[in-house]
């Protein structure tokens, strides 16, 4: 099969390259203070720091124990920003989230009170556990990175990125996310159980104490200036024309298959594009190839098409219709 052909001297002008070298080292110092606590998990990591460059929001899935939270958390110590979290309940108010006005006897007036959703990094605990009108609250803020209460709108600081986590089995006492929700989420990543030799070692670290101890000494290697610095420079990254008809040919392609009735956004679209630049950065490269494409497809789309309710009886999963679509499509070389 022909080889993708890199961009060069025939479809890119060597003027326009890109020196990409501080958001690869930013990537790479974020991913190796993550391994000191983190054990396995790779692809969970490596998602994390594709949606911090893009400049994304993710949900995290996955069973109890499997370290969605405490990878998180890592990631978020890592960089030098304000940090929240929120464990999400049934009884938990807009208000409790985003902040409401309230009254001073003092001068007589309304002051505006922050809630927790005023941070860089916002960890949300069990978000399907929350009622509609709390998800709702989280709307604007995701989309617009701003709140509007009572009229007046306050801008949050950047970087902003709300980071969520759900477990897929327990049903009692949750509500389903709506579909407007999960379509401002750059990704939904799935995951799994270790093998048995990262299981292996989950135990040796803790029978050692060792994580317990890198926890208590680890510093931030990134600052918000730096991180802003390498997002500007992933915007940088060539596209050639063909690959964004690509992304548009998967996009309509979930649109008009028979087995949904729901396809993927244009915001999907634009998701799909701005991961596989990350992606591209931080597998050292200023240029985009299919292959970042095909690997960004399943968690840029699986939360956001449904199956057709006949589809959902046999069994079949968003992954097995997306990889069934993606097989039809032909390739750009």
């Amino acid at each position: 099969m022909e080889q993708y052909e890199q961009p060069g001297a025939a479809s890119e002008p060597e003027n326009i390259r890109t020196d990409l070298f501080p958001a690869q080292a930013l990537a790479a110092r974020i991913r190796e203070a993550v391994a000191q606590v983190v054990t396995g998990q790779d692809d969970m990591v490596e998602l994390l720091l594709v949606a911090l460059l893009a400049d994304g929001h993710v949900l995290i899935e996955g069973v109890p124990g499997v370290a969605k939270t405490l990878t998180a958390k890592t990631l978020a110590r890592m960089l030098d920003v304000r940090f929240s979290r929120i464990q999400f309940t049934p009884d938990l108010m807009p208000a409790d989230v985003i902040g409401t006005n309230v009254f001073h006897p003092k001068d007589a007036a309304f002051h505006f009170k922050e809630g927790p959703v005023f941070s860089n990094i916002v960890l949300i605990d069990e978000i399907n556990r929350a009622p509609a009108k709390t998800q709702a609250a989280l709307f604007e803020v995701m989309e617009e990175q701003q709140i509007t209460v009572d009229g007046v709108t306050y801008t949050m600081p950047p970087p902003f990125m709300v980071i969520a986590t759900q477990n897929p089995i327990e049903h009692e006492g949750t509500y389903r996310l709506p579909e407007a929700q999960l379509d401002r989420f750059i990704f939904k990543i799935n995951v799994h159980y270790p093998n048995p030799e990262e299981e292996f070692n989950i135990l040796m670290n803790e029978h050692q104490q060792k994580r317990k101890h890198v926890l208590t000494t680890l510093k931030p290697v990134v600052n918000a200036a730096e991180l802003q610095e390498s997002r500007e420079l992933v915007n940088r990254v060539f596209v050639e024309p063909k690959l964004m008809e690509f992304i548009v040919r998967i996009a309509q392609a979930t649109r008009n298959d028979a087995s949904l009735y729901l396809g993927a956004s244009p915001r999907a679209a634009l998701a799909l594009l701005h991961a596989s630049k990350a992606l591209a950065v931080i597998r050292n490269r200023d240029f985009i190839t299919p292959e970042d494409i095909l690997s960004m497809a399943l968690p840029v789309l699986r939360h956001r098409v449904a199956l057709t309710p006949e589809r959902e009886m046999e069994g079949a999963t968003p992954d097995v219709i997306l990889r069934e679509i993606l097989a039809k499509l032909a390739v750009p070389r």
